[in-house]
């Protein structure tokens, strides 16, 4: 049964205020860690757009909602903020609750910018209603595929758990590595214990291990136990997704968690509106900003553009989005369509591979940029 149209006058937001509905995963079994960052980027850039006068002399207000990593709840959220009449919505981390999110929000015709989530099938359809400001998976991991080849790994086993999201990923891995050579082995690890990781990895022989798991479980037993495996002294382990980006990694690991590559969207260097914004966040999250962090600033900041300059109606915004032209923490963001994309996409965001070093593991290096 088709969902039936948003109620008369849900366009409009109550009060003085211009609501933007904010999905972020703040409890457990979400990453809690990125979310936090991610809603310290997005109150940071509302509270800059408020102090710039607001969107025509109204302030901008954010309905925040926990998903919790759970795409039902998600997508009930969307529901309930449709209803409240936000003008649009924003945020969320997780890819298969970013899907939901997105799915609903296209059905209630409810415009949708995206933060960080970066699975390719975003939704099932092309859709209007929806844009993103984190790179597809498509672009980033076959950035990371490139890392691999040009260390020379060519056997490359990736542990993962039953996922859209991680067998999207293994897929684009596969994809880019057979044809140079590369072969990627999967262990399952939905049969497999942390500590039988290590006889697999002996026995395929590969010189890389990619975590395409959940954080801090599992990822954070494999890396303990490959780690003290002496058989594997010369194995890298990677993680994609960029779990070591966050403290909390850092703080269970300790040494541990260095030298692991990892994807993250931030630029070899950070013009001054970056800059600055790094240091606002950094005095309100009490430690380095992640990537996720500016993500959430620059959802705000395209959001409070379009919404200047078409007000508040749904439907003005959602057309708004192949206009927008918005100079974020990380660079212009335009938005565009690519190929199996059904959703408006900034199709160049900075992409590097970084990790943590080992001399020191609160600073990064960069490995590889894309």
């Amino acid at each position: 049964m088709a969902t039936p149209p948003s109620p008369p006058g849900a366009e409009r937001t109550g009060g003085s205020a211009v609501r933007i509905g904010t999905l972020v995963p703040l409890t457990r079994p979400g990453w809690v860690g990125a979310g936090q960052h991610l809603l310290a980027g997005l109150e940071l850039a509302v509270r800059e757009v408020n102090d710039a006068g607001g969107i025509a002399g109204r302030p901008l207000e954010m309905v925040v909602r926990d998903t919790a990593a759970d795409p039902q709840r998600a997508a009930a959220a969307v529901e309930e903020l449709a209803a409240l009449g936000v003008a649009a919505l924003a945020g969320e981390y997780h890819s298969v609750v970013a899907r939901a999110a997105a799915a609903r929000a296209d059905a209630l015709g409810l415009p949708y910018l995206c933060s960080s989530a970066v699975l390719d099938a975003l939704t099932g359809q092309p859709t209007n209603w929806v844009a993103r400001i984190a790179p597809a998976q498509s672009h980033g991991w076959r950035v990371y595929a490139d890392f691999l080849l040009a260390a020379g790994h060519r056997r490359v086993a990736v542990a993962a758990q039953p996922s859209v999201y991680w067998a999207s990923g293994a897929r684009i891995l596969r994809d880019r590595l057979r044809p140079r050579g590369g072969t990627v082995v999967e262990l399952d690890m939905a049969a497999l214990a942390p500590t039988a990781v290590c006889d697999e990895l002996v026995d395929s022989r590969a010189t890389a291990l990619l975590l395409l798991v959940g954080h801090p479980e599992p990822a954070v037993p494999i890396v303990r136990s490959v780690r003290r495996d002496r058989r594997l002294g010369e194995v890298m382990i990677g993680a994609p997704a960029g779990q070591p980006e966050f403290a909390e990694w850092a703080s269970l690991l300790g040494g541990d968690g260095a030298a692991i590559p990892f994807l993250r969207y931030l630029p070899e260097r950070l013009g001054p509106l970056g800059a600055r914004v790094e240091a606002a966040l950094r005095e309100r999250l009490a430690e380095a900003p992640s990537f996720v962090a500016f993500e959430g600033y620059d959802t705000i900041t395209v959001l409070a553009e379009v919404l200047r300059s078409q007000g508040v109606d749904r439907a003005r915004t959602a057309a708004a989005w192949p206009r927008v032209a918005v100079e974020g923490t990380r660079g212009q963001i335009r938005f565009s369509r690519g190929p199996g994309i059904g959703v408006w996409q900034w199709a160049r965001p900075p992409i590097q591979v970084a990790d943590r070093d080992p001399v020191a593991p609160d600073r990064f290096r960069i490995l590889h940029v894309g």
